[in-house]
């Protein structure tokens, strides 16, 4: 074997031959993670998503400028998502899913009475749903309190918050299953939805829904 390094050698050109070996395994790696990185970003460009979904996309580009001041924090749409059809019951124990909201643009928002930020958020929706709800766009809130089902109704009428419905789910899924599409990290938790179901965009945690800079937006996104 006319590589065989003899014995009288001292023992660091072994550890150079290895070197080379564990850079090619760590180069390997590299390009297999690189691959499968890019094959992930690859059919997401390519449009993996929902193609229903698109227009919600290129509408989300649209309203990207106005996203600014009071909502700023909002995540613009880059995707095309199909919103899970949530379920949940209305205040007179009514089953209710986020398809019977179809047609309308929906800001859907997860809140509980044990939520301090979305206690705060609750006065804002509810002057949201006073200005443009309608035909056209509804505020749809659903609580997840999953003990007293009384609290969030007396919280709502204790507050005259009379605009919104008393909407909850008591078993929590409306919040497992936005996790489950990464969209609901937190409380609160608001996404906005064209009249297809699908994603314009998302906030964690609060925000001021009834100041000029959400207003301004939330039209925008009406306007055919």
């Amino acid at each position: 074997m006319t590589d065989k390094t003899p014995d009288t050698e001292p023992p660091a050109p072994k550890a150079t031959k290895r070197i080379p070996m564990v850079l090619g395994a760590i180069v390997v790696g590299a390009a297999i993670g690189f691959a499968g990185v890019y094959g992930i970003g690859g059919s997401l460009r390519n449009g993996s998503g929902d193609a229903t979904c698109a227009p919600a996309v290129n509408l989300s580009r649209k309203l990207a400028p106005l996203a600014r001041g009071e909502v700023a924090a909002l995540t613009m749409a880059s995707q095309p998502l199909k919103i899970p059809d949530l379920t949940f019951d209305d205040g007179a124990g009514t089953p209710k899913k986020l398809s019977d909201w179809r047609g309308k643009t929906v800001l859907v928002n997860l809140w509980a009475t044990w939520c301090v930020p979305c206690r705060k958020e609750m006065p804002a929706l509810d002057a949201l749903q006073a200005k443009l709800g309608g035909a056209n766009f509804d505020v749809v809130a659903i609580n997840i309190d999953t003990r007293d089902s009384e609290k969030p109704k007396a919280f709502l009428r204790e507050g005259g918050l009379t605009r919104l419905g008393a909407f909850a789910d008591q078993k929590a899924k409306v919040f497992q299953d936005l996790k489950s599409v990464g969209r609901a990290l937190g409380m609160p938790t608001s996404v906005l939805i064209d009249g297809a179901g699908c994603e314009i965009a998302t906030i964690a945690g609060p925000a001021e829904w009834a100041s000029d800079d959400a207003v301004k937006l939330i039209q925008a996104a009406l306007k055919p």
